[in-house]
């Protein structure tokens, strides 16, 4: 693409395209614009190397990174400039592909969690009911995911660890998310389809439904999604990681206050175990940006995280 080697992004209008999620919509901001124009140009030269070795124009994008980090406002000004300089973009949300909706999942993991700790005093030989009792009512206080408590109750560690291992089972995998729909839509993407029917998920059971998209002047299908960069589905062929820590991340969802219990203690274990997988995937990355800014290498990533 030697024709923009000298691009300048563009002023953005007051509004711009976002990802197609019900209810989702984020005020863009001049950290989404900064991130989106380091990223563009790099973004460019890699669209241009699958292009060359695919044939069909059709080129799929990921941008991921943990809840919170930015990535909503970041994909629509990449789509935006994408759009821009003539190449049509569409932005897939990934938060569509839930097996349930926000109330239910949030639900089902804070069950999962919970089974799971109880699991773990079973098995380590740690439970009996004076315990049950303790933990029921840390339950009751919404406190009991925790690890405060341990310093209280040393065997406290057997339902943290029970709790936080079963999680991990569930977070991120086929379990808790549609992968195979999602690939089906890349699959459809790749093969040239012009029209593809794309689910919609709102915050309620009633607002589930599907779309039929044009596709036909689409040469970028941008996903935006934590899990973008998962290893469950196939197809992406630039994965853009975009890292923060699970504090940094808080503090924006702190803002955001989109949902209930953002700062719990429930909460920052599902940012820590979430942080864990981004990090697993990282080596797949094509792009890694730092909250910084700064475009890494993996190895210049693992050295920046300690690893």
């Amino acid at each position: 693409m030697q024709e923009f080697k000298n691009w300048k992004p563009p002023v953005l209008p007051k509004e711009i395209e976002q990802a197609d999620v019900p209810g989702s919509k984020v005020v863009i901001t001049e950290y989404h614009i900064d991130r989106a124009g380091r990223i563009f140009p790099d973004l460019l030269e890699e669209i241009e190397k699958v292009k060359s070795k695919n044939g069909n124009g059709k080129v799929v994008v990921s941008v991921s990174g943990c809840s919170g980090v930015g990535k909503s406002g970041i994909a629509a000004v990449l789509s935006y400039y994408l759009n821009d300089i003539g190449i049509g973009s569409y932005i897939l949300g990934g938060d569509n592909y839930p097996r349930r909706i926000p109330e239910y999942n949030d639900a089902e993991r804070l069950h999962i969690f919970r089974e799971g700790g109880l699991k773990g005093l079973v098995k380590d030989g740690e439970y009996n009911k004076e315990r049950f009792q303790t933990v029921h009512k840390l339950q009751e206080e919404g406190n009991d995911a925790d690890p405060e408590n341990i310093k209280k109750y040393p065997w406290y560690k057997s339902y943290i660890n029970g709790g936080r291992n079963a999680l991990k089972e569930y977070l991120g995998t086929g379990n808790e998310l549609a992968f195979k729909e999602v690939e089906d839509v890349v699959d459809q993407f790749k093969s040239g389809a012009e029209k593809i029917w794309l689910k919609r998920m709102g915050r309620s059971n009633t607002q589930i439904w599907y779309d039929d998209v044009d596709f036909k002047d689409v040469g970028v299908l941008l996903i935006e999604w934590t899990h973008g960069n998962s290893d469950c589905f196939n197809g992406v062929d630039i994965p853009i990681l975009i890292h923060n820590t699970p504090a940094e991340t808080l503090k924006y969802r702190l803002l955001r206050n989109r949902d209930c219990g953002i700062d719990s203690p429930f909460t920052t274990m599902v940012l820590d175990i979430e942080q864990e997988s981004l990090i697993n995937q990282a080596h797949k990355a094509k792009i890694i940006i730092t909250p910084s800014g700064d475009r890494l290498s993996y190895e210049e990533y693992c050295k920046y995280i300690g690893m």
